[in-house]
């Protein structure tokens, strides 16, 4: 039996089982955005401040309303497959006035179903749910630092097909 072929596929596998791994943690660059976005499904972005965000186009990177207008170094992660998502920012002088939900009892979100280098470990006790807009965010604020994250779960009142 020849070893060669088992020699070069073991490799590959290798490879690949080492790519996986590791992508998802290196920085945002064109190699790694592209596979992202066809193998794990995932885009990310990054605004210096809330008004360089777009407001319309792609909904996964428009910011929900209840983010700070001076908000800056705004990061966003979102699957391309659905409705999760993650935003991390920066408050300016405007402080964030607290997570709310106005409309009624929060919905139970399944989950956090991301992951990224810049989100901290441990925010489950600390996140409050955000029901402002058409999706549920899950919020956490760490002095200056805000972490928010949904699922997609719409927000009580809302109805599938409402905006972000």
């Amino acid at each position: 039996m020849k070893r060669r072929p088992l020699v070069i596929a073991a490799a590959g596998v290798g490879v690949l089982a080492t790519a996986a791994f590791a992508l998802p943690n290196l920085p945002p660059n064109p190699v790694t955005d592209s596979i992202n976005d066809q193998v794990f499904q995932e885009k990310s972005r990054r605004y210096a401040t809330a008004a360089d965000a777009p407001t319309r186009g792609a909904p996964a990177f428009r910011l929900p309303s209840w983010v700070p207008k001076d908000a800056t170094d705004i990061r966003i992660r979102a699957r391309s497959t659905g409705e999760a998502r993650l935003i991390r920012f920066t408050l300016g002088s405007t402080p964030l006035d607290g997570p709310q939900c106005t409309a009624g009892t929060p919905n139970r979100p399944r989950g956090r179903e991301l992951n990224a280098t810049w989100w901290p470990r441990g925010t489950r006790s600390e996140e409050r749910p955000e029901c402002r807009d058409a999706r549920q965010y899950q919020v956490a604020v760490r002095g200056k630092r805000v972490y928010a994250w949904t699922d997609g779960t719409l927000s009580p009142g809302a109805r599938q097909g409402q905006g972000r």
